[in-house]
């Protein structure tokens, strides 16, 4: 396994990935050159989300909702990840926490993560996700 990334760099690196997805995916004027199915190759079977508000989605709402809100926001929208910290791991699973920044329509918001990934060598960072919770850090002003 010598010379591999950690889990940890691999998960911090699909969590920084996937959000580049995301902008592209959501702003319209670049959604065309996102790739959805790398979208769903990462999202583990049994992968649920706590959303910010409290509900629990599972893998199949969570990838409805990716597909449908295609190309919904302008170009002001604007993804940043801050703080990737590792949590509880083990050889095949790891918590990250991460804050996830966004300014959509003008209005900044703040989210606390925490993820859980395992391995995978078909995923492109080598992790699936698992497992995602948000917290309201910052409800978007307005």
């Amino acid at each position: 396994m010598s010379g591999q990334p950690s889990l940890f760099s691999r998960a911090s690196a699909e969590i920084v990935d996937l959000h580049r997805f995301f902008v592209d995916w959501f702003v319209a004027a670049r959604a065309n050159k996102a790739d959805f199915s790398r979208f769903e190759r990462v999202m583990g079977d049994g992968f649920a989300m706590v959303a910010p508000d409290g509900q629990i989605l599972d893998r199949d709402a969570v990838v409805d909702h990716v597909r449908t809100s295609r190309a919904t926001c302008d170009d002001g929208f604007a993804i940043s990840i801050e703080g990737i910290r590792p949590g509880w791991q083990d050889a095949e699973t790891i918590v990250v926490f991460y804050v996830e920044a966004q300014l959509r329509g003008g209005k900044h918001s703040r989210r606390q993560s925490s993820a859980v990934f395992t391995t995978s060598s078909s995923a492109p960072n080598g992790v699936l996700w698992r497992h995602l919770h948000e917290t309201w850090l910052q409800v978007p002003e307005g």
